[in-house]
């Protein structure tokens, strides 16, 4: 379990069992929409219960590092805490969701995607709207300078531009405050 796919279908396959609402986002959501680019670590929202935390925990001991106390305080502070994968030292960010209207639609409008062709597992996966509106929220919020992040936004623009539901789009960059962001890189795309 070397790579960023297996380990995400082991994250994925744990998620599942334990019944907790999970969604990819991040540089591999948007690589199962646009241009694939290597990354770091693994972004999941997951919606973990602090009932769940136990089972959860014995569930991924055998192949992660979790912090017990670091999950608490992650669901009680709506923020993230991280699986740290033993053998790859590979790392996935789980972020509790936040209560915000836009958090709740990344989960309510996730799809079943197939992680890899050569794999048959399937896994929830943001929109590619979703995608593009967080990767905005992200690079704004981050002093607009990640090019890796604005790549990844014009990347899902070129490759899914004819599929993309417009509408909802533009009413969700007017409710981030990253219109002119989208509109930007919509014109980088045509």
């Amino acid at each position: 379990m070397d790579n960023p796919f297996a380990v995400l279908s082991r994250i994925a396959t744990v998620l599942d069992e334990q019944r907790i609402t999970y969604v990819l986002v991040g540089s591999l959501a948007s690589s199962l929409h646009g241009m694939y680019r290597s990354t770091a670590d693994i972004d999941i929202v997951a919606d973990v219960k602090s009932d769940q935390v136990i089972p959860l925990l014995a569930a991924l001991q055998k192949d992660f590092y979790v912090d017990e106390k670091a999950v608490h305080e992650a669901i009680d502070r709506k923020q993230s805490f991280n699986a740290i994968h033993f053998d790859s030292v590979f790392k996935v960010d789980i972020f509790i969701p936040k209560s915000d209207e836009f958090s709740k639609k990344q989960i309510e409008r996730r799809e079943l995607k197939k992680l890899a062709p050569d794999l048959d597992q399937m896994i929830y996966v943001a929109t590619a709207e979703d995608t593009i509106l967080a990767k905005l929220r992200w690079y704004d919020s981050g002093g607009r300078v990640s090019d890796a992040q604005w790549r990844d936004v014009v990347g899902i623009l070129g490759a899914s531009a004819k599929k993309l539901d417009v509408d909802y789009l533009n009413y969700w960059a007017a409710n981030l405050g990253v219109t002119n962001l989208l509109e930007k890189a919509i014109s980088e795309t045509t």
